[in-house]
């Protein structure tokens, strides 16, 4: 898993017991070299050359998501013939779902993980859902149900990476989810271009700043805060340059004021839709590497002050691997000709099969 954060390559070991749940082995964290990650910044947004440029990186990934499949069994001491298969989520270069021809895009050529780790790989597994009218996205509401759904109380599982997402798993209605609007992307691409540092640790400096609530009510009026779900969103739309764009109306606002209002903004984004929400919700688990941010946390918490807020660890399983432990499971799921979306979440017309099957010879 690589996501919009491109902190790094998590590969996670995944295990099934005899009733089906994912048991976690082993973790591994593979660097992503920096000319990589400026590749990858670049293409994200409209450029020249973008065709061979997709082209030179889709194989270079791929060749990076192998190095990572291969050092995670490696620190395992498991043999490769032992491993049933690998689900590559791949890296999002684009997410349109709201255009006249809607479509999403990864790379990672899973052709060159397959053959480089010989191991059967399952990949691309958004756009099937696209296919069938929906978003392509969030895809871990499913795999949120399986392992946190719990008959006796409401929970929202929020997933805070580059963008965040929600799960809403309530004891009378279907599941629903949706992303949220940024999660990291912003901070961390403001705390980069004042102290060059690639991400705020604890919100320690954000926590030194103070909340601008004009700046905050600018950001918070952006219309796909506003839309209704379905709905997905990504790089295309918070970016660096549309933040700088919001700014130029607020150029007296300090860096750590401004670091401490993307914060709220994220916190307000994430919250603001909980409270909404008909049922009242007794939990709300984080996950993702934005549940680290202790600041993050707390402001959650405030602003919920119905549901019990901590992370996934409280349900067993560690925050920082869900989402690595998610796209296991739908190439589990995948194997097995099981559905993987959800279309209350995604709004496809019918569940779907997700995923192609790249073997490896």
């Amino acid at each position: 898993m690589s996501g919009t954060s491109l902190d790094a390559i998590d590969a996670a070991l995944v295990g099934f017991d005899t009733d089906q749940n994912p048991i976690l082995v082993q973790t591994y964290n593979h660097p992503i070299p920096t000319t990589v990650r400026s590749e990858i910044e670049l293409i994200c947004q409209p450029g020249v050359d973008e065709i061979n440029r997709m082209g030179a990186l889709d194989r270079r990934i791929g060749k990076l998501f192998a190095e990572a499949t291969m050092a995670l069994l490696e620190q395992s001491n498991v043999q490769a013939t032992r491993v049933r298969a690998i689900g590559s989520h791949g890296q999002t270069i684009r997410h349109h779902p709201e255009k006249s021809a809607p479509f999403t895009l990864q790379v990672g050529d899973p052709n060159t993980i397959a053959f480089e780790t010989g191991i059967t790989t399952v990949a691309d597994f958004r756009r099937m859902d696209v296919a069938a009218g929906g978003q392509g996205a969030p895809l871990v509401p499913a795999f949120h149900k399986a392992v946190f759904g719990d008959k006796n109380e409401s929970r929202v599982i929020v997933n805070i990476g580059g963008m965040a997402n929600i799960t809403v798993l309530t004891k009378d209605t279907p599941v629903t989810g949706f992303d949220t609007g940024p999660g990291n992307v912003l901070m961390d691409s403001w705390i980069q271009k004042k102290r060059g540092e690639p991400y705020d640790e604890n919100g320690i400096w954000a926590r030194s700043g103070h909340c601008n609530i004009a700046l905050l009510d600018q950001l918070l009026s952006h219309p796909y805060i506003q839309a209704p779900a379905p709905k997905s969103t990504g790089r295309e739309t918070f970016h660096l340059a549309w933040l700088e764009s919001v700014l130029t109306e607020f150029t007296s606002v300090s860096d750590a004021d401004i670091q401490r209002t993307l914060l709220e903004f994220t916190a307000r984004s994430i919250t603001i839709p909980i409270s909404a929400m008909p049922t009242s919700i007794d939990r709300v688990l984080l996950c993702g590497g934005g549940s680290n941010n202790q600041l993050l946390l707390e402001r959650v918490r405030a602003l919920l002050p119905g549901a019990q807020t901590s992370s996934t660890i409280d349900a067993g399983i560690d925050p920082d691997w869900v989402e690595a432990m998610a796209f296991a499971w739908l190439a589990k799921q995948r194997i097995e000709c099981a559905p993987g979306n959800i279309p209350a979440v995604t709004g496809a017309s019918r569940p779907c099969i997700l995923g192609s099957i790249y073997l490896s010879g």
